[in-house]
């Protein structure tokens, strides 16, 4: 019996699951939210029961030290030592790293060079782990990428048409992200459809991506460089004419933190919208009749079915469809808007099933199976750290 913490670092936020493993048995998990203000939220369930409370956490050191405190404090651990890896969710991997690592100096230097193309995650990744070593110097350190899962994707998909000495001396291809979630839900389908080859999978969130699984690999997917590209976001533009960029710079006299906050953070679901980067809250504007909160709903519904019927083209026919992540295991109102547009694969939902969040959605006719498959990228992790650790 090993046990291992599974932890995804947010800007403001630190995700952990603590499990028993190979039996992959979740002893506890929890989150803190709010990080660097005076009203963080420290919640965390064991043993059926969820208990919260609100503090001063000035920062992902503090945070770590709570979570690890409690552990000890409510008698889920009865030492730091029972801990005997930990894996970190990691945004960005560039072209150093196709699969997990051990993490040591030079793993750490290397993320810290990425944070130029992961600005959002990459810093607090490492920052994570920065303060689960102090903590836990003896345990296992596992670095888990996003971008790995995709490593499988042929160079006619990732490459862009730059000059190639770009690609060459810079990295510049398509990466693509959110691969523990991709790698799970493709893994999940396969399990409960065993003929299922030609799966997509829908990871639609706040931040949302679409991949392209062939035979268990990922042959596609729509995050690029960064995980700016691809589909409309909360708050991210997803795909745009690139010569958008210098026209804005030049009309509103931006530079360039003006404009990469522009388009990560002020775009997507939010710019159409005016109202929300929650896609609760524009549904539920959309249907008191305001209508660029329908027009919010329309682009970001569309673009989720342009890529899915590319995506068909690239595997060449589908056997299932994949909806995870917040929204896509929670609206049905956009699982609608996208499956309703995609009847010439052969694909049909059952009303009913569809609003009930139902594992599976289509009618007995639909020539294709659509699931919805609630995400676990933290099971990812922590079979990774295992495998990578030897533990």
């Amino acid at each position: 019996m090993t046990k291992i913490m599974a932890i995804n670092s947010g800007s403001s936020s630190l995700k952990f699951k603590l499990f028993i493993m190979p039996e992959e048995t979740v002893i506890t998990e929890g989150i803190v939210e709010r990080i660097g203000s005076a009203d963080a939220v420290f919640s965390f369930k064991y043993n059926g029961e969820k208990k919260s409370r609100t503090t001063m956490i000035k920062n992902h050191q503090q945070a770590v030290q709570l979570v690890l405190d409690t552990l000890i404090k409510q008698s889920i651990i009865d030492s730091y030592d029972e801990i005997a890896g930990v894996g970190h969710r990691i945004s960005h991997g560039g072209t150093y790293y196709q699969d997990a690592t051990l993490i040591d100096e030079t793993v750490e230097q290397h993320i810290d060079e990425l944070s130029t193309l992961s600005p959002l995650h990459n810093p607090v990744n490492l920052i994570g782990i920065q303060s689960f070593e102090k903590v836990l110097p003896d345990a296992k350190q596992v670095a888990i990428f996003d971008t790995s899962f995709h490593h499988t994707i042929p160079e006619k998909n990732f490459m862009y048409a730059l000059p190639y000495k770009y690609y060459e001396e810079y990295g510049i291809r398509r990466y693509g992200f959110h691969g523990p979630s991709h790698q799970y839900v493709s893994e999940e389908a396969a399990r409960i459809n065993p003929d299922s080859h030609k799966i997509i999978t829908c990871h639609i969130g706040s931040g949302a991506s679409i991949a392209a699984v062939l035979a268990g690999e990922s042959i596609n997917t729509s995050m690029g460089f960064t995980p700016l590209a691809g589909l409309v976001m909360g708050t991210r533009t997803g795909d745009i004419d690139p010569q958008i960029i210098p026209f804005i710079q030049e009309k509103e006299g931006l530079d360039a933190q003006g404009i990469k906050d522009l388009m990560n953070k002020k775009s997507g679901l939010l710019g159409l919208s005016g109202i929300s980067n929650d896609c609760r809250d524009i549904e539920e504007a959309a249907s008191a009749g305001n209508s660029r909160a329908q027009l919010a709903l329309d682009v970001f519904a569309h673009q989720i079915i342009h890529y899915i019927g590319a995506y068909a083209a690239d595997l060449n026919g589908l056997d299932t469809l994949v909806f995870t992540a917040g929204v896509g295991e929670h609206s049905a109102t956009v699982r609608k808007m996208v499956c309703n547009s995609l009847t010439y694969l052969g694909i049909t939902i059952d009303e009913s099933k569809n609003k009930e969040n139902a594992l599976s959605i289509e009618t007995v006719d639909s020539k294709v199976k659509v699931l919805v498959i609630p995400t676990d990228e933290e099971v990812i992790i922590a079979r990774d750290v295992m495998r990578i650790a030897r533990l």
